[in-house]
This record gives C-alpha cells, structure tokens and sequence, in this order.
C-alpha cells in the first residue's frame, strides 16, 4: 500500500483524464468527485473508474469535450442535457439553477440527463446540503437486480441518497445506498480477489442464492428488503430514467466496457428549502432528532462526524496504474 495525499489523488486524475481527452475544466469536475470517493474510502467509485473514464474518453463513448444544455420551462422545474458527457459537468452547470429555483419557489426538481454514470451519488445530494437545501436523489444503472421471485435482471443497483442541512454550511447528516442488498462492486471486487460473498446478496443463473461471486456476477443482484426494496428500486427506476427522457436500466449498456453505446443515463434530484416550509423550526427539530439518537450510546446519525483525511492508503498496483495513465 502507498500512502497518497488526495491532492495528488485529485492532480493526476486530472491529468489522465485531459491526456485522454477531456477538456481541463470537465476533468477537474470529475477529478473532484474521484477525490471526495477516496476520501469516504468509497473506492468503487474512486480510483477504481479512472482506467474506464480515460479508455471510454478514447473511444468517444464520453464526450469529453461537452457543453450542457441547461431548461428552466417551468419555475420549480430545471432540466440539464449533459450531451452523453460525464455528469459531473452536467449537474455543475445546473446547480445554482436549482438552488435559485428552490429558494425561489420552495423545491425544485433538478434533471440531469443523458450523460456517464454518475458513480457516487452522494457526492451531489452532499453538495445541495452545503448550499442549505435539502436534497434527495436518485439515479439506475445496467440491468442487475432480478424482481423477488425471479431470476432475470430488471433493474440496476438503482441507489438513492439523501444530504440535509446543518444551518451553518454544512452537511447535517446524509446517506447514499443502493436499492440493491448490495452494490455491484462488491461483487466484482470480491470475484477479483477470489473471495466468497455472503448469502442474500445474490442468485445465480437459475435463480438460486448463491456466495460464488462468479455466478451472482452470471445470474442477478436481490433488492434490499426483499419486496420492500423493490419497490423503492422500482420508484428511483422512474425517478432516473422516465422523468429525465434517458435509458431504463433493462437498456443501459455495460459501464465499464471500453467500446459501445454511451451510457444516456439521468439523475433526478429533489431540492428542498426547509426555511420556505418551516423557517427556523427545521433546524429545532432536526436538533432534537439528533439529540435523540446521540443520547443512545453508540449511535449518530448515519453519514455524521464523518471526518475526511488529507491523504489514504491506496493499492501499489492501483497507483502505478493511475500515474501511468497520466504521463
């Protein structure tokens, strides 16, 4: 392992990005998102994506060089037509929009479309949540989760994530998961290493549950909470893909192959105002909820003091990779 400050993390994914052919401004957007994901020690959606981006930025399946398109038809409603660029760029473009509208009206609904996956929804809800909004979002993925019952995938991971306010700039609490009983990566990462998974987390082929992670990657992903989960997938499935005109999971390409179709996927968020409904009483009651949980020893609210280092261990093989792609 090599101990790597997240400057650098952040100054050679830029440079591998431009050096495949991204525009220096896109790849600072996407390069910030790689930062934020290594230092939640989130890395499928870190480090982990760099060789994809810079080979999908060569193959043109990434519009490296796009110019978003941003709509506001409506007063609450702010659609952005990320050009099947990366969605970094498209919610950058967008989001004082949607804060404007928000403040403006109370809540707005916030569209991303047709762009790359965005990898770590958090990192987008999160920044609403700094801005003082109350922000839900949700976007799908490629066909892995099979409906309860069945042995054929339907949806994606199809996470969804929530970041609320503090009052004074920051983040109060947030959560970011798939709807899946667990994301696609940990499959993938644990057929790497030739480890097994856990029962529950997946079927195989013929429907079955299996903790080969080989034969869940060739069979489907079970949602969480069994139907209850489904239906939540179901509901971010329409969120992702119906509101913002952009593929259903059952028609999204692979994410990671080099060549193909791009991935045309949306994010849609829900950006709140909480002063526009309650004024000041928000901040007292989310102050009580707090204290609630706090007052139960060992617990907190999920996503909160979650402290980022300024530097994090990452793979030997990983680094030299990720340098490489940048020289």
């Amino acid at each position: 392992m090599t101990t790597v400050s997240l400057d650098d993390i952040q100054a050679v994914t830029t440079a591998a990005l431009i050096k495949h052919g991204a525009r220096e401004d896109i790849a600072g957007h996407v390069a910030t998102a790689v930062r934020v994901a290594e230092a939640n020690g989130n890395k499928i959606c870190g480090l982990y994506y760099l060789d994809s981006y810079c080979k999908q930025l060569e193959t043109g399946r990434i519009n490296g060089a796009t110019n978003p398109v941003v709509t506001i038809d409506r007063p609450g409603a702010v659609r952005v037509d990320g050009q099947l660029g990366f969605a970094q760029t498209a919610f950058a473009a967008g989001f004082a929009a949607a804060v404007d509208s928000a403040s403006a009206n109370g809540i707005c609904g916030f569209a991303v479309e047709h762009t790359h996956t965005c990898t770590s929804l958090g990192f987008f809800t999160e920044q609403f949540a700094k801005a003082g909004m109350f922000a839900i979002g949700a976007t799908n993925a490629t066909p892995r989760v099979a409906p309860p019952g069945g042995s054929e995938s339907l949806l994606g991971t199809n996470p969804i994530a929530m970041a609320v306010p503090d009052g004074d700039g920051g983040v109060a609490f947030q959560f970011d998961f798939s709807t899946s009983a667990v994301a696609l990566g940990k499959i993938t990462m644990a057929a790497a290493a030739g480890e097994q998974i856990p029962l529950g987390w997946a079927v195989d082929a013929n429907g079955q549950p299996t903790t080969d992670p080989k034969a869940a990657l060739e069979g489907s992903l079970v949602s969480a909470g069994g139907y209850k989960g489904f239906g939540i997938g179901l509901m971010v499935e329409l969120l992702a893909s119906a509101l913002t005109g952009s593929r259903r999971s059952v028609d999204v390409p692979p994410l990671k192959a080099p060549e193909g179709p791009p991935h045309d996927l949306g994010q849609f968020y829900i950006v709140i105002d909480p002063t526009a409904y309650s004024d000041q009483g928000f901040y007292d009651h989310l102050a009580g909820l707090a204290e609630s949980i706090a007052a139960q020893p060992g617990t907190r609210l999920p996503g909160q003091d979650s402290a980022r280092p300024d530097a994090v261990e990452v793979e030997d093989d990983v680094w030299q990779a990720v340098r490489h792609l940048a020289e």
